[in-house]
């Protein structure tokens, strides 16, 4: 079978979603659950457009992925400037990234009207940047941009510019859709034509601004791109890119003649696809196939009594196949298979009263605003709260906060007290901070203070906090995450409440229980070694 590279883009071009930021730490994260899940590529930004892109490259040097290939995205160079004289070619090389995404238009219209260049001159830019990156050993993949429009405009051009990037030796061709306008069959047929006068496998870059980037990311693939690109849950600018999870559930799922991610099953991509919409802190969307939480959601009468006696009525597929769960709205079993998904490493399949006792605790929290997709240490301590086996290691008296408003300087301050029990000893401490939660981390940190040494390497890096029912207004409640990291180690928590400072207060004391109980397991396991 024709193995299809599943290309993801989601750190760069999604990130050009309205609304969508992911910052450092997210996008060291995300790139390592992509390199973990099969992915071919991983496109981590454009280094020259930011300090954050920057960094990112350089931290991942420092720690490769085990099997994606890394990509920097960058432009051809600019006019008049030689590839070796050209900012944005010299922080390709220095990102270190392995492979290159050279993005150069390929419509006649763009070149004279946008870049206001000759059309040679653009083929030029296109030849000279190639090579400068091929002869300094980097792997280069060509993004021809607006690719569809300018073959319909002037396809002799658009051929040219393809075929300059085959002979300067980019490894591979990327046409791109990128107003999003062009039909499935139109994308067939051109990209199979294309196909016929390069010497170079093609790949698929399409937006969604018709509705029909996955199909028309199909019709490529049926044309003979081996390569996909996209973004996780569709993200991009405008109306967005190819969704990625659907392009991935239709290969696998409805196509037999395609291999993707190695081989590797699909039964993880609704986790993935919540794991995304969390770092971008967005709500999931509802109906989207295959993993929105509606995918394989039945309201009762006719439905629920077809589905009830056989799923197939009406269900493509079996939700577990994608990781999703079905639901009857007058049950409320919505993520029963996601969680047990989630507790399959702790070897509870045996211990029926105990899942029952997890499922049902998890429930409860859902439907109280609860998410532990991305929260697995506070659905680890959740495990060993219902198992009996978790003992907290410090118990809260109180906290309070204050935030005071200056009159004359037009400074806030914030103020948090701390006062806990830790065995028999009371400790009570107030510290400052830049916020609340700051303030209370600060606060708690102290009062831990001489308890706990390993805690000095523990350091919260994100904090985001999403409103669950917005109808309520002021009112309404909201569900905090926060990201914390040690040496080693990244996790994230989450705490619910109508109550921000006590929503943070739960998150903020899970993630130091985790970093504590994490600690003694190693310390354990370290012993018996």
């Amino acid at each position: 079978m024709p193995n299809i590279q599943i290309y993801d883009t989601t750190l760069r071009d999604g990130a050009q979603g309205e609304g969508v930021s992911f910052s450092l730490q997210d996008k060291l994260l995300i790139a390592r659950r992509l390199d973990s899940l099969g992915f071919d590529y991983v496109e981590g930004g454009y280094p020259l457009s930011n300090s954050k892109d920057s960094e990112f490259f350089q931290r991942m040097a420092e720690k490769p992925l085990s099997h994606a290939r890394l990509v920097a995205f960058g432009m051809t160079r600019r006019r008049g400037v030689r590839p070796e004289n050209d900012s944005g070619m010299l922080s390709l090389l220095n990102s270190q990234a392995p492979v290159i995404a050279l993005v150069g238009k390929a419509s006649d219209f763009h070149v004279t009207k946008v870049l206001d260049v000759s059309l040679a001159e653009n083929l030029a830019m296109i030849t000279e940047s190639i090579k400068f990156l091929r002869e300094a050993g980097r792997e280069v993949i060509f993004d021809a941009e607006h690719f569809f429009d300018g073959w319909k405009r002037k396809p002799e051009y658009a051929v040219k510019t393809v075929q300059a990037a085959a002979e300067a030796d980019a490894f591979l061709v990327v046409l791109c859709d990128t107003n999003g306008g062009s039909m499935p069959d139109e994308i067939g047929s051109i990209t199979r034509e294309c196909r016929s006068s390069l010497d170079r496998p093609v790949g698929i870059h399409c937006h969604n601004d018709c509705d029909l980037a996955v199909a028309n990311s199909l019709a490529a693939i049926e044309a003979g791109a081996i390569q996909v690109q996209g973004t996780i849950n569709g993200f991009g600018e405008r109306c967005g890119n190819a969704d990625l999870i659907s392009v991935i559930g239709n290969l696998a799922l409805k196509k037999d003649c395609y291999e993707i991610l190695g081989g590797r099953n699909i039964e993880h991509l609704t986790e993935l696809s919540r794991y995304i919409y969390e770092m971008a802190n967005m709500r999931y969307r509802d109906n989207q196939p295959f993993v929105g939480p509606s995918a394989f959601t039945h309201k009762g009468g006719m439905h629920a009594h077809a589905v009830s006696r056989s799923t197939s009525s009406y269900e493509h597929i079996r939700p577990e196949q994608v990781g999703n769960a079905r639901r009857f709205l007058v049950s409320e079993l919505s993520g029963r298979s996601n969680i047990i998904a989630l507790t399959t490493r702790y070897h509870l399949e045996h211990n029926r009263d105990l899942m029952s006792k997890i499922l049902h605790r998890v429930v409860e929290l859902e439907n109280q605003g609860y998410q532990f997709e991305a929260a697995e240490a506070s659905f680890d301590l959740l495990v060993k709260r219902c198992a009996g086996t978790y003992e907290p290691h410090f118990e809260l008296i109180k906290y309070h906060t204050i935030v005071e408003n200056r009159t004359g300087d037009g400074k806030l301050l914030t103020e948090a007290t701390v006062k806990i029990r830790v065995g028999k000893q009371v400790r009570h401490e107030v510290a400052e901070g830049d916020g609340p939660v700051n303030a209370l981390d600060a606060a708690l940190r102290k009062a831990l203070n001489g308890f706990f040494p390993a805690l000095e390497k523990m350091q919260l890096v994100d904090y985001k906090v999403r409103v669950i029912n917005s109808e309520a207004a002021t009112a309404a409640c909201v569900r905090v995450m926060i990201e914390s990291r040690d040496a080693t180690d990244v996790w994230g928590t989450v705490g619910v409440s109508e109550n921000i400072i006590d929503a943070s207060w739960h998150a903020l004391v899970d993630s130091i229980e985790y970093k504590l109980c994490k600690d003694e397991s190693q310390n354990i396991q370290n012993e018996s070694e």
